[in-house]
């Protein structure tokens, strides 16, 4: 993106990839067929020492100019939901859009390149490569996080933040499953694979997503948003009936089907799985009826806030975004530009700023991406 804006302005662009091909997180996100933005981007949507900071750039480049260059590249999407646009067909399709701008503007695109010293000059820079010397006025680092090293992720952006004086905020993976072990692991033995509708509440943030047992802990959309502001020694609150007041429904069930099984009715709302290892978990048993008010008030109460203490996360092995990286108070929120060394800049995800799940952080490499390349 920042190549093609740079680009329709007269600029020479070299696009240096590490990887053996382009794009591959474009391809692989969303199932193969990318999640490329959302119809509603905020800067609430997104985490960062400074929330204000992405507002900028991403009312530069929005979603909606973002979806105009889909439409008119041909390519068909849908909505799936909370707002997330994916391609109907495969996420090449995105990927094939953007290398198609850039080879229409002459950019040109290195894969398996190295970048192995970068030097300061007077007006620019001078990059040794694994194919030789280049010089540059402006250098663009859109280098990535941390998140999914098979993939080639490393920390380059950050070193060479490091390099030229840039502070940096302390990075963690983001979007990413989180793990149980001792007792809370032994609660759910047997419920990997289950999964449900749900609400992670944790920090004072909640999400209603979906939620998945594993044989590690939980994951699933609700899992990996919440993850972003879990910190460890925090409790996650677990919110099974999240559609509705659970201990007022097993009053309302005792007052009308009183020989019916509290394991029973919680199979008709809860996966069958789920609704029996929570009744032998907490000792639920027996008919409705049997049951004191007390009793259905506990019980729903732990339906609506079950506390589940988590040890960890699946780290960047598995993490969808990398969470803090270069502070944004050393770089400008219109242009990406360093404050400190003129003509460098930071994009997307090397960036302190990170989207939740839904097409956020592509919308935000697309905007900041654009922000430079009308300014580098």
């Amino acid at each position: 993106m920042c190549a093609i804006a740079a680009g329709r302005r007269g600029r020479r662009v070299w696009i240096i990839e590490s990887a053996n091909k382009p794009g591959k997180k474009i391809l692989m996100s969303g199932g193969g067929r990318c999640n490329f933005t959302n119809l509603s981007v905020a800067a609430d949507n997104y985490l960062s020492a400074n929330p204000r900071f992405c507002r900028s750039a991403l009312a530069g480049f929005s979603q909606w100019d973002f979806i105009a260059k889909v439409e008119a590249h041909g390519i068909a999407y849908h909505e799936k939901e909370f707002g997330q646009l994916f391609c109907d067909e495969s996420s090449r399709q995105i990927l094939g859009m953007l290398l198609a701008e850039c080879a229409a503007l002459g950019v040109t695109v290195s894969t398996g390149t190295m970048v192995q010293s970068i030097e300061p000059l007077d007006g620019g820079f001078q990059l040794q490569t694994s194919v030789g010397v280049a010089r540059c006025q402006s250098l663009v680092v859109a280098s990535g996080g941390l998140s999914i090293p098979k993939m080639g992720a490393t920390g380059f952006g950050y070193d060479v933040a490091r390099q030229f004086g840039h502070r940096l905020r302390p990075t963690r993976a983001g979007l990413v499953p989180l793990t149980l072990s001792g007792r809370p692991l032994e609660q759910i033995e047997g419920l990997s694979g289950v999964s449900l509708p749900a609400a992670a509440r944790c920090a004072e943030q909640e999400f209603n997503s979906a939620l998945l047992f594993t044989h590690r802990g939980l994951s699933g959309p609700a899992i990996l948003q919440i993850s972003s502001y879990w910190e460890s020694g925090q409790t996650l609150s677990l919110n099974l009936l999240p559609e509705r007041n659970a201990a007022h429904w097993l009053r309302t069930l005792k007052r009308e089907h009183p020989t019916s099984t509290i394991q029973n009715r919680l199979a008709e709302v809860l996966p069958r799985r789920l609704a029996a290892r929570l009744c032998e978990l907490f000792g639920w048993a027996g008919n409705l009826h049997d049951l004191k008010n007390t009793d259905l008030e506990r019980i729903g109460q732990t339906l609506n806030a079950w506390s589940v203490t988590v040890s960890g996360t699946e780290g960047y092995r598995t993490a969808e975004v990398t969470l803090g990286g270069v502070d944004t108070r050393d770089l400008s929120s219109q242009t990406m530009e360093s404050r400190l060394v003129p003509g460098l800049y930071f994009v997307g995800e090397v960036v302190d700023v990170t989207g939740h799940l839904g097409g956020f952080n592509f919308q935000w490499a697309w905007a900041s991406g654009h922000a430079a390349g009308q300014a580098c």
